[in-house]
């Protein structure tokens, strides 16, 4: 079974962020363009947020949550980028 690459990547890196997580989620999910993943990158949260990720991963397989340690900003893009497949970021 082959996969096509989707045209477009979504990166959001996380830190602590369960308070706004649903709605940021939520937002990226309901745009009209529908060619694209959603790579999230916890950056080593200490509250709910990965088990908040992990809930909307399993019901929308765009969603690809990566878990790291906290290393700010700059590193979990970078990581996103890593994963990324689409052809545009």
């Amino acid at each position: 079974m082959t996969f096509s690459s989707p045209k477009v990547t979504v990166l959001m890196p996380v830190y602590n962020a369960k308070l706004f997580l649903d709605e940021a989620i939520s937002s990226i999910l309901e745009q009209t363009f529908k060619d694209f993943e959603f790579i999230i990158i916890d950056d080593g949260s200490t509250d709910s947020s990965p088990e908040i990720i992990k809930e909307w991963s399993e019901n929308d397989n765009r969603i690809r949550l990566y878990s790291q340690s906290n290393q700010g900003i700059v590193h979990a893009l970078n990581s996103g980028i890593r994963h990324a497949r689409g052809k545009y970021i």
